[in-house]
């Protein structure tokens, strides 16, 4: 049975979470403090993590980036409350997956849970033996999800390999922002594009020698993006 952890430090909010992802067949524990629920997160396999921002003892910020720095790379859905000043770009560049605004609708939630589980199970299929894209300076290593340039390792978080790859692996081909939505993320929601085009400008700024100038991720203007054919 796949195991959700939630770390939130509102009982109500515990609560709702629970009943819900014990209705998509997930056995769940919980922690009301980032310091358990960092020891959970690192002693236990879970197929998804709902991670809150401000908590005691640890916020969730300090929690994820420790998880993701551990090698630790179970989906994360970060909650922020509407009225918090939280970067969600911070969040998403610590290494989160995605982030949910209280109040959310139950509906969103379930949809962002099960795109998440998906990328769960896209982790635990058998990749190809050494595949290895190198394109110029550039090399993307699949096995071990580790990305160099000029033979340089770079610091990339889950979402932004899974964004490089695969445009790397459709050379030429042209994306709509739709569709890496919906293909890297895992959910088909309008009006979140933005998240799209914040994780391409952050790669950018790492893989390209020159952001403003990219030779590899490439914008197709009306259409998205799609890398060097």
């Amino acid at each position: 049975m796949k195991k959700a952890l939630i770390v939130e430090d509102e009982k109500h909010i515990v609560e709702l979470l629970s009943i819900h992802l014990k209705d998509l067949n997930l056995d769940v524990d919980t922690a009301n403090n980032g310091k358990d629920g960092l020891e959970y997160a690192l002693s236990n396999d879970y197929s998804v993590i709902l991670l809150d921002i401000m908590m005691p003892e640890k916020d969730g910020i300090e929690v994820c980036r420790e998880l993701r720095g551990a090698g630790v790379l179970t989906p994360i859905l970060m909650l922020t409350a509407k009225s918090e000043e939280f970067d969600k770009v911070l969040g998403l560049e610590i290494g989160a997956d995605d982030y949910l605004t209280k109040p959310f609708s139950v509906r969103e939630l379930i949809a962002r849970v099960k795109a998440l589980l998906r990328r769960y199970d896209s982790y635990q299929e058998p990749k190809p033996t050494s595949a290895i894209i190198t394109v110029d300076e550039l090399e993307i290593n699949l096995d071990k999800r580790q990305v160099k340039l000029d033979q340089v390792l770079l610091d990339l978080t889950p979402k932004e390999f899974d964004l490089l790859y695969l445009l790397a692996s459709n050379p030429g081909k042209s994306y709509s922002r739709e569709q890496l939505l919906k293909t890297v993320w895992g959910y088909d929601f309008k009006g979140y594009e933005h998240t799209v085009n914040s994780h391409v400008n952050r790669l950018r700024g790492k893989v390209e020698k020159d952001a403003n100038h990219p030779e590899f991720i490439k914008t197709v203007w009306g259409i998205g993006y799609a890398f060097k054919d």
